[in-house]
């Protein structure tokens, strides 16, 4: 936690305004943090990973999402797009793939989404046919972080949309695999440093060294990575929470109006109190979240918790530090602004807030408390 602290402080806040103005990627400090072990933390050290655990993870990352959301993303784009493979690959393709990704500093991404199929994923129309043992795989992927960087990307498609979720597949693909295409990069409205691209595939030829796990069981594959990586997305709503509280709190100090610090009006003090309740409930259910991934108590709910609580969490405490700011707030003189854009993909990306009620409702039917 110490060297993810001091590495937000000196290589990530001087650069973040500029990296999201210029909507780039800093690729210099990627490898940095990838030579410090700031990145894969989760993959076993018989791959070549930290060997750290969930609730580690989400500790370093609640620093570096301190720093910069939209960095940060694309630094965790890889365990994402790893994922499936530290799920249900062979041990030869993790032998390969996660190896890679420990021993050079390239990137990974996860291509799930579509353009008609975000949150209902088994509507996916991505097609993946048989061809003797082999498969071609062709399809149009959509907001897949590392996009335009990945090196390989772990790739859901269906065999028989008529089956719905039963006929989703997953497929480990090589960036230089014929057919394969980078699309259009995305113009976001936060999180901007982050690489956010279409992924396009065309006639792919892959064998069954590609497929991950059974035929069949991407979706599954998929839920179980989304619950796995829930709580990441919740400690970067821990980590933009407190940046908010701390630079909002350190503004109301030096700011004066009527003739005292902005710090002195109760309606400040409100605000402030609001988002130091919304760090500490947000950094616990997450951290409860990573402890029970890492005591082998996966439970959906839980992450649907952490996630759905952080990412609102976050939102009403980025738009109260714009309003501590007054005018200043709605500028770029100050972060707080970026805050508030970074704030609403968190709500968004891996499972919506609505879609999280969902988990937990349904989860609350089924079981109940």
């Amino acid at each position: 936690v110490e060297t993810a602290r001091k590495f937000a402080r000196d290589e990530i806040i001087p650069i973040a305004a500029r990296c999201d103005e210029h909507e780039e990627f800093p690729l210099d400090v990627f490898k940095k943090a990838h030579a410090l072990g700031l990145c894969n933390v989760e993959v076993p050290e018989s791959y070549g990973g930290g060997g750290l655990g969930c609730l580690d993870h989400v500790l370093i990352l609640e620093e570096l999402n301190y720093a910069c959301c939209g960095i940060t993303t694309s630094l965790a784009g890889t365990s994402l797009g790893t994922l499936p493979l530290l799920i249900a690959g062979s041990d030869e393709q993790k032998k390969h793939y996660l190896g890679w990704v420990t021993r050079e500093p390239i990137m990974a991404a996860y291509a799930c989404s579509e353009p008609e199929a975000g949150s209902d994923v088994a509507a996916m129309t991505s097609r993946v046919r048989k061809v003797g043992d082999d498969y071609v795989l062709d399809g149009q992927k959509r907001w897949i972080t590392n996009g335009g960087l990945a090196s390989f990307y772990t790739v859901f498609a269906t065999l028989d949309r008529a089956q719905r979720h039963k006929g989703i597949c997953c497929f480990v693909v090589d960036r230089d695999t014929p057919g394969v295409k980078v699309g259009k990069k995305e113009v976001k409205l936060g999180q901007r440093a982050s690489n956010t691209t279409d992924v396009i595939f065309e006639d792919v030829k892959l064998g069954k060294k590609n497929l991950i796990g059974a035929e069949g069981a991407g979706f599954r594959i998929a839920m179980q990575a989304f619950d796995r990586s829930r709580p990441w997305i919740a400690s970067g709503a821990a980590g933009l929470i407190r940046r908010a509280l701390d630079e909002s709190r350190k503004y109301a100090l030096e700011r004066k109006t009527f003739g005292v610090p902005i710090a002195q009006h109760q309606a400040i003090q409100f605000m402030l109190a609001e988002m130091a309740i919304a760090y500490e409930s947000t950094r616990l259910l997450t951290q409860k979240a990573a402890w029970m991934i890492d005591s082998g108590k996966l439970d959906a709910i839980v992450s649907s918790y952490a996630k759905a609580h952080g990412a609102d969490a976050a939102m009403r405490c980025a738009v109260d530090a714009v309003q501590i700011f007054g005018g200043y707030g709605y500028t770029k003189d100050y972060p707080v602004e970026k805050l508030m854009r970074d704030a609403k993909l968190l709500q968004i990306y891996e499972g919506t807030s609505q879609i999280q009620r969902v988990v937990i409702a349904r989860n609350l039917f089924e079981r109940g408390v």
